[in-house]
């Protein structure tokens, strides 16, 4: 990336993104009578999709993320959305786990990224050197492969005692960027395969945790294959104003990336 191109960059990023934070396999059962719990990070909440419901506060729950957008398609008995922007394993035990009950039959969960530190990630790379981004991403797949698998394990656990009669589903997190796509700037294709492969290790990671615990691993990177950054037709937003939208699923990418991807094993 040029100088000039990595100014820029920054100009937009530094406004806010120091506050910003990213943030088993069952066979599908009937929705009728579900009570479905809707848990985890900006992936779920829908941050970057836009139509935010006005008692959601900060953790911008979209009337257009895949858990409103599934409970609206098959009127589940009842629906209890609390998945909240910059959530944590931990954050998701401790202030999100009050919303399950033994009643609970579906659940779904996005957690994993921000316990690793994805802003500061995308952050790194976008503002430094090349040497600088692949470094970083390298600190957070050490991350993935060292603390995280004991978190997981954590949350994991706390959601089985909290419901332990439901189906829990675990999503995972697309590939950000389509290598020797479209894009004629932003970062150099290192640091982008750089991401991908930190995208891979995380979803790798999850899916193991969630076989362990029993759960359900609904993987999104067949979805998105095509509409990565680069792609020509991204589902994702890249650098965007609102800062805080930025790497996350557009509108799009909930109803045509995470929805069939919940959709399919829900």
């Amino acid at each position: 990336m040029s100088a000039s191109v990595r100014s820029l960059w920054a100009s937009v990023l530094t406004l806010t993104m120091g506050a910003a934070a990213v943030l088993g396999l069952a066979q599908p059962a009937s929705a009728a009578g579900d009570a479905y719990v809707a848990l985890g990070d900006s992936y779920s909440s829908g941050v970057g999709a836009g139509s935010y419901t006005s008692d959601s506060g900060d953790c911008k729950r979209s009337t257009k993320a895949y858990p409103s957008l599934w409970a609206a398609a098959n009127a589940p008995s009842s629906f209890t959305f609390v998945a909240c922007s910059g959530a944590t394993t931990t954050s998701v035990s401790s202030g999100q786990l009050g919303a399950l009950a033994s009643s609970a039959t579906l659940v779904s969960v996005t957690a994993g990224g921000n316990d690793v530190g994805f802003a500061d990630v995308m952050q790194t790379c976008v503002l430094q050197s090349q040497a600088n981004c692949v470094s970083r991403v390298n600190t957070a797949v050490s991350q993935m492969q060292s603390s995280l698998p004991g978190k997981l394990d954590s949350l994991y656990g706390n959601i089985r005692a909290r419901a332990p009669q439901a189906r829990v589903v675990v999503l995972g997190y697309p590939r950000f960027y389509r290598i020797s796509g479209s894009c004629i700037a932003g970062l150099t294709e290192t640091e982008r395969s750089a991401i991908n492969n930190a995208s891979d290790v995380l979803n790798g990671v999850m899916a193991k945790q969630a076989a362990n615990a029993g759960f359900t691993f609904s993987n999104v990177v067949d979805e998105f294959t095509g509409h990565e950054l680069c792609s020509g037709d991204a589902w994702l937003h890249s650098v965007s104003v609102p800062i805080i939208n930025s790497y996350h699923p557009k509108a799009v990418g909930q109803s045509g990336g995470y929805l069939p991807a919940f959709r399919s094993v829900a």
